[in-house]
């Protein structure tokens, strides 16, 4: 059996410092005779000396156009919008597997150029669940960015750029400092709480001192009745952690907001799901991902009522870049490590299947 090549690419989107692969990761590929090339990469959270330490290539940024086409191209966040072929095999997410803004274009790429894409979304155990998610982190920094974007509108600010921390424990004490020592006599919703992703956001709640009875914690029995839910508009932060498949009757709606007038509490909407392009969002009372240089947007309501700000960062867990690369990474690692019996595989055979189903949708779309 050949060596089977791994190339992890720089990511190319603003801010974004996690990795699919760590040094502890690639390490543990190496030992079992994989070969891995690393792209140097200024903004990664690793140094690039670290992936060279434990045995990586290190190639020049944005190369891998030009690798062999028998290397599979992993990275974390889609490429940047372009009409040019893909050849190679992608791992990564690509968000464009449920209709987002411009997915049959990102499958028509690998129409053209006879690549394949992996979804890491998609990468499903035998139960169906995830093999790897970032959902834990993105909660607990979505949580985070919440109480923060709260803390900024009790001073009459708006909240400015967010900066990566080095660990949660530093996430935490500044988060506590920035809300002036405690979180005590803030209320939060989480929609989603039984998941890995709502878990992360009652988790970083509780540590920053919210007590347990502040945090209301909502899954499938409690939405099952369907919204819109009042309750939403009781409490100082609703987080979103749903993951959303099929259409489902708006959570909030801006007719809601304003009949609530000046009687409402909520302040910050922090929708960690992020399906602002999704046609079943179910928060729709915005329509643009926010960015870490500019992590709110306020509600158009039309008329003089108290700001209502959304989060909609679509990579919240670059706000903990080491730790939850380490993660992710680790989880992925027996995945990957099939990689070379890809074809008989279930995770990756499976992977495959999806991909050549979306991608016939895509030729149809395309008219291609």
């Amino acid at each position: 059996m050949s060596t089977q090549h791994l190339w992890l690419r720089c990511e190319k989107k603003e801010f974004e410092r996690r990795s699919a692969l760590t040094p502890t990761t690639a390490k543990k590929l190496i030992d079992a005779g994989f070969q891995i090339s690393v792209e140097r990469d200024e903004q990664r959270i690793f140094d690039d000396v670290e992936f060279e330490a434990v045995g990586c290539m290190l190639v020049d940024n944005s190369s891998w156009p030009t690798a062999p086409t028998d290397a599979l191209i992993i990275g974390l966040k889609e490429l940047p919008a372009s009409q040019e072929p893909l050849r190679h095999t992608h791992i990564q997410f690509a968000h464009c597997y449920k209709r987002q803004a411009g997915w049959s274009s990102v499958l028509a790429r690998f129409y053209k150029g006879g690549g394949t894409l992996y979804d890491l979304e998609f990468l499903t155990d035998a139960t169906g669940r995830r093999v790897a998610a970032f959902g834990y982190h993105a909660g607990f920094a979505g949580a985070a960015a919440g109480a923060l974007a709260l803390a900024a509108r009790r001073s009459g600010e708006k909240l400015g750029r967010l900066e990566p921390y080095e660990n949660e424990t530093a996430m935490i004490e500044g988060v506590k400092n920035t809300l002036g020592g405690s979180a005590k006599g803030v209320k939060a919703l989480v929609i989603g709480a039984l998941g890995r992703c709502g878990r992360g956001a009652v988790d970083l709640f509780r540590k920053i001192g919210l007590s347990e009875d502040d945090i209301v914690k909502w899954d499938m029995a409690e939405t099952a009745k369907g919204g819109p839910f009042q309750e939403i508009l009781d409490v100082d932060i609703f987080v979103n952690c749903i993951y959303l498949s099929s259409f489902i009757p708006p959570f909030l709606g801006k007719d809601q907001i304003i009949a609530a007038g000046q009687n409402r509490r909520l302040s910050v909407v922090v929708d960690v799901s992020c399906d602002t392009t999704n046609p079943f969002n179910p928060i729709p009372i915005y329509s643009i991902n926010t960015t870490f240089s500019e992590p709110t947007v306020p509600v158009d309501l039309g008329q003089d009522l108290p700001l209502l700000s959304v989060i909609s960062i679509d990579h919240l867990p670059t706000l903990l870049p080491r730790e939850a690369s380490e993660q992710f990474s680790n989880d992925l690692l027996p995945s990957l490590l099939e990689l070379p019996r890809r074809k008989t595989t279930r995770v990756w055979t499976d992977a495959e299947k999806l991909f050549h189903e979306k991608q016939k949708e895509a030729i149809e779309a395309e008219g291609l």
